[in-house]
C-alpha cells in the first residue's frame, strides 16, 4: 500500500451490535469517537511494538474508511462519494493503559498501534463485508459489517458534522466481539472480505538509548 500519514484517524468505539452484546452494555444512541495520532500508522508486514509501559496489548480488527475529498457537513446520501475506498485496521490498544487512565488517549497512540493495509479498495460494498481477525492462525474474531450500529456512510456524516474530514484521513469504524490479548512472537492478521490480509507480528520495544 505503501505507508501514508492521515492528519487524523478518528476511530469509533462499541459499534458492532454483537460485540455490545458480548459486553452486556447497551446500544450507543451515538457514535462513540476517540481518535489515534498519525505516528501510530504502520503498513502490513511492519512489526507492532509491545511498549514497556503495558503489559496487556489487546487487537482489534476493523474496517477502515479513507477520506478521497475535503468533507465537511456531508448529507449521508452523499457520503460515497467523499471515500477513496476501505482497508483493513488493527485498532491496537494497551488495555490495562485504557483502565488505568479511564480515558484511551495513552492506550490507543503509542507507535505503531493503528496498522493499515494491504490496499485501498474501492470497490467494495460496506454495508456486507466479512471481517476476522486471526492471531497465529487462529480465528478470534468473525462478524460481518451489517452487524455494525452506525454504517461508514452514516459516520462520514456525523463526523464531518463535527470535523473537516481531509483526504488522507482515516475513519476505522469499530471492533467486532472476540477482542484479546497478544504477546511478543505473536502474528495478528485481519481479513475483510473483497480487500485482503493485513499481517503483522508482534515485537518487544527496545529502548534506544
Amino acid at each position: 500500500m505503501g505507508i501514508f500519514y492521515p492528519t487524523k484517524i478518528i476511530a469509533i468505539g462499541l459499534n458492532y451490535i454483537d460485540h455490545a452484546k458480548e459486553l452486556n452494555m447497551p446500544i450507543p444512541e451515538y457514535p462513540i469517537l476517540f481518535m489515534k495520532p498519525p505516528t501510530s500508522v504502520i503498513e502490513s508486514g511492519d512489526p507492532i511494538l509491545y511498549p514497556a509501559q503495558s503489559k496487556e496489548v489487546h487487537y482489534e480488527g476493523e474496517l477502515a474508511i479513507v477520506i478521497k475529498d475535503r468533507a465537511r457537513f456531508v448529507r449521508q446520501e452523499d457520503a460515497r462519494r467523499f471515500i477513496a475506498g476501505y482497508t483493513c485496521a488493527n485498532d491496537v490498544t494497551a488495555r490495562d493503559l485504557q483502565r488505568i487512565d479511564g480515558q484511551w488517549t495513552r492506550a490507543k497512540s503509542f507507535d505503531t498501534f493503528c496498522p493499515l493495509g494491504p490496499g485501498i479498495v474501492p470497490d467494495v460494498d460496506p454495508l456486507k463485508l466479512d471481517i476476522a481477525t486471526r492471531v497465529n492462525g487462529i480465528t478470534k474474531q468473525h462478524s460481518n459489517t451489517k452487524n455494525m450500529i452506525f454504517n461508514v456512510f452514516y459516520l462520514v456524516s456525523y463526523i464531518s458534522e463535527i470535523m473537516t474530514l481531509l483526504p488522507g484521513d482515516v475513519i476505522i469504524t469499530g471492533t467486532p466481539p472476540g477482542v484479546g490479548p497478544v504477546v511478543p512472537g505473536d502474528e495478528v492478521e485481519i481479513e475483510i472480505e473483497g480487500i485482503g490480509i493485513l499481517k503483522n507480528k508482534v515485537i518487544e520495544q527496545r529502548a534506544k538509548g
